[in-house]
């Protein structure tokens, strides 16, 4: 170890949960130099290190973590880059070993135990230390440190890395500001694209029917020399994406982060087609429909989002989503705006109006529509089951019935409204 002792489990350390559960701080070593070392179970002295971290995240197995052949992998790649320490193994096991936010309490208490009186075997040679790299900003909030938690130590790129992928199945519901902000970097290389349709036009291809008009007209430019045929192919072109958002009040702790997703779905699809009519458009829903489309355009997300907070006036209010569904379709989908297209509703279901409504409408849409996506934020809570009155009487009528909690969630989302992926 680096500059810590880690003692064996049992002892009071076992009901506490975090790096600091053998004492109050985990980076600082045990007094004295000539204690014994005692591991899980009666194993004696660390031995092999290796053996002693994948000991560990059979017992995370155990406990309801499921830390993966791949997540122990990275575990022992981030172990090998921060040093052996326990609070570099904390941090590395951390964010390597969860991938939801239900993990960590799972985690803390798994750590103390299996680490609680363990003493560190020394730390393996190596030729030169790693880059490091700043740490993110939740992560220095709360890392322990000698100065009582207002430091961390560096993580290394890779471990940056695994925490990204952490924060990606992360509920944003539970998301501090800092990692918002982290959330929203790594969604700016979102795309959404519709599923692809068969149009009227045709272009040039190597296969398909004959082009008789490039034929002819090949074979007059080489002056009625035989010519290699010219053939052509019906063209294809992404369907149009609605995106109808709920912002009402149950919905606020998703409402930002599904209207920076709109937004960065917007403008993905308005550079692929150049200058021409929208293929995203986009809908708020509360007491009242907002068409939020012209206020998306702005190329600054937080310029568009205030645009729309002032555009909206139903924000955090009641739910109807019965009537507003009505109005979209009277309006907009009737004109055909609807028609083949993929409508994807991003909502929880509740609904304070007439639930018979709700069902009527979703079924007209139903038939308009090419096919209709719901991405509710509570479908992935344990024990979530759509009983609502507002989903029981949507779900009849909906294509493809999905999460939409985090980024990973939003991406599988994508990955639907595309054709890639079932429901």
């Amino acid at each position: 170890m680096a500059d810590g002792r880690m003692r064996g489990r049992g002892g009071s350390g076992t009901d506490r949960g975090g790096p600091d559960a053998a004492g109050p701080d985990p980076g600082r070593a045990e007094a004295g130099p000539d204690r014994a070392a005692t591991g899980p179970a009666g194993a004696g002295a660390w031995g092999d290190g290796v053996a002693v971290l994948v000991g560990f995240a059979r017992t995370l197995r155990e406990a309801g973590v499921p830390a993966d052949g791949e997540r122990v992998q990275t575990f022992l790649g981030a172990v090998d880059a921060l040093g052996t320490g326990r609070r570099e193994v904390y941090w590395a096991g951390r964010v390597t070993l969860c991938g939801r936010a239900e993990d960590l309490a799972h985690y803390d208490r798994a750590f103390a135990a299996y680490f609680g009186d363990r003493t560190a075997p020394p730390p393996r040679p190596r030729i030169a230390p790693p880059p490091r790299v700043r740490p993110t900003a939740h992560a220095a909030a709360e890392a322990p440190g000698d100065d009582g938690g207002r430091t961390a130590p560096a993580v290394p790129a890779a471990a940056r890395a695994a925490a990204a992928e952490v924060l990606r199945h992360r509920d944003i519901a539970g998301l501090t500001a800092a990692e918002r902000a982290e959330l929203h970097r790594l969604r700016t290389a979102f795309a959404l694209r519709g599923e692809q349709r068969r149009t009227a036009r045709l272009r040039p291809a190597r296969r398909g029917a004959v082009d008789p008009r490039r034929t002819v007209r090949e074979l007059l430019r080489g002056g009625g020399e035989p010519a290699a045929l010219r053939r052509r192919t019906p063209a294809h072109k992404p369907r149009r994406v609605i995106l109808l958002l709920d912002v009402s009040g149950s919905m606020s702790p998703y409402a930002d982060a599904l209207l920076r997703f709109a937004h960065a779905a917007r403008h993905a699809r308005a550079a692929r087609t150049s200058g021409a009519a929208p293929a995203t458009e986009v809908f708020t829903l509360g007491t009242r429909l907002t068409r939020v489309t012209r206020q998306l355009s702005h190329r600054d997300p937080d310029a568009a989002l205030a645009a729309v907070g002032t555009a909206v006036p139903d924000w955090s209010g009641g739910t109807r989503l019965g009537e507003t569904l009505r109005a979209f379709l009277d309006r907009w989908g009737q004109r055909g705006l609807a028609r083949g297209a993929v409508v994807v509703v991003l909502s929880d279901g509740w609904e304070r109006g007439d639930t018979t409504l709700l069902g009527g409408q979703a079924r007209r849409l139903h038939r308009l529509a090419h096919r209709v996506v719901w991405a509710n934020p509570r479908k992935a809570r344990p024990g979530y089951e759509p009983l609502a009155g507002g989903m029981a009487a949507v779900l009849p009528h909906v294509d493809a019935f999905v999460a939409g909690h985090s980024l990973a969630a939003l991406e599988r989302l994508a990955a639907v409204v595309r054709g890639a992926a079932g429901a």
